[in-house]
């Protein structure tokens, strides 16, 4: 930083230079993002609202860090207006607000894989264990109809099935038979709930729920069906993408973790491992493959138009809750629904499976449905970057300098 003093009279008019010194740059500032994967991710979500966030599991870096719509950086280098503060401030689509970073939403069936490896872990179920799924879910003694996606039903459903096609309704048995208690504490080891730590500030740490928080926070007494709500990522749940990409990291990477790092460095900084079962993983990642190949899987237009073999699964979070007569197959996208009150689109994934060296969080607001939405976007910015045998450096430059502006169904 530079320095001049100047000598002025009683009027403030400048007089003469007393003493001044040359500014001196300040240091490189390096970081993990790649510039043509980040300026891919931007255009693939395009003009809708939400986040694309992509990690390189094997070290936590960041690959691409997108939160749209976005705004052009330059207005602030040297002093922003206060007519376009005020545009930016008060714009309804919130460009100011960082999603990837800060922005918590509920993660809707994006975590129900994470719920059968904890109904695995605690020996409630194993890959042979089935339930007969008739479209909804009744707890004892209640007449409420937990609903699944699907209103028909599923049939008959294991665990492969129930995260093939996303059934609700196995999820809310094992939920209930988990308990919130147990849900919280496996969940947690995946980072849910808490901050990732990555080198920003301002990171939000989402929500999950448990009963000593509802107890400190409401006042409340925790009741079974919001445990049945909480399995399939509902409820008082709340995450950010970048927390979603942070445990899908983990489980691509078989239970071991890095902290989110942009700034590059030499080492990467370990989170404490999951201990998950070899043959745990290799029976849900052997479904979650399924999601985007099988011709059921809410995922499966990915394994049509790619090469590669990902691992994912898509979600639905809900915004606008449907009566308990609403017999619509296809509610979330209904003409009747305004857009603003329309389900959040979701997508988690890593690839490729044999040796995952990226994971995805995709987020649409109210796009509607995760396998039509946020599922192709994903597939789309994985192909990308494993296409590219030579990716680009990461981004560096001098902290200071201008910033160019960004460019522009079923669960």
């Amino acid at each position: 930083m530079g320095e001049q003093r100047v000598e002025t009279n009683a009027a403030g008019r400048q007089l003469r230079v007393v003493e001044s010194s040359l500014p001196i740059p300040g240091e490189n500032l390096r970081l993990t993002l790649d510039i043509e994967l980040q300026k891919f991710a931007e255009q693939q979500l395009g003009e809708r609202a939400g986040s694309i966030v992509v990690l390189d599991p094997r070290n936590g870096e960041v690959l691409a860090f997108v939160s749209q719509p976005a705004y052009d950086a330059n207005l602030f280098v040297n002093g922003i207006s206060v007519a376009n503060y005020k545009r930016l401030n008060t714009d309804k689509k919130r460009p100011l607000f960082n999603r990837a970073l800060k922005g918590q939403y509920p993660p809707g069936s994006t975590i129900k894989q994470l719920v059968g490896l904890a109904g695995l872990e605690y020996g409630l179920i194993n890959r042979n264990h089935s339930l007969t799924c008739p479209g909804y879910y009744l707890l004892p003694n209640s007449e409420h109809r937990y609903r699944d996606w699907k209103r028909t039903g599923h049939g008959r459903t294991d665990l492969d099935k129930a995260l093939v096609q996303s059934c609700d309704v196995y999820f809310y048995d094992l939920a209930r038979n988990l308990g919130i208690d147990r849900i919280h504490s496996y969940l947690s080891q995946f980072g849910l709930g808490q901050r990732t730590g990555i080198d920003l500030t301002g990171e939000r740490r989402g929500l999950l729920p448990s009963r000593d928080w509802k107890r400190a926070k409401k006042n409340e007494i925790w009741y079974p069906g919001e445990t049945l709500i909480t399995g399939i990522g509902q409820g008082f749940m709340l995450t950010t993408p970048l927390q979603l990409a942070h445990a899908t990291a983990i489980l691509a990477n078989g239970g071991k973790g890095f902290v989110p790092q942009l700034r590059a460095q030499s080492t990467a900084e370990p989170v404490t491992p999951v201990n998950i079962p070899k043959r745990h993983l290799r029976d849900v990642e052997h479904s979650l493959q399924r999601v985007t190949r099988s011709r059921f899987g809410t995922a499966r237009s990915l394994g049509e138009s790619h090469i590669f073999e990902i691992a994912g699964k898509t979600g639905t979070a809900q915004v606008y809750a449907l009566s308990q007569n609403d017999e619509d197959e296809d509610a979330e996208v209904r003409d009747d629904i305004p857009e603003h009150l329309r389900d959040h689109a979701l997508f988690v994934g890593y690839a490729p499976t044999d040796s995952p060296s990226v994971a995805v969080a995709v987020i649409v607001e109210h796009g509607g449905s995760g396998g039509a939405v946020a599922a192709p976007i994903a597939g789309s910015v994985m192909q990308w970057w494993l296409s590219n045998g030579n990716p680009s450096p990461a981004l560096d430059f001098e902290l200071g300098t201008a910033i160019q502006p960004q460019e522009a169904s079923q669960p």
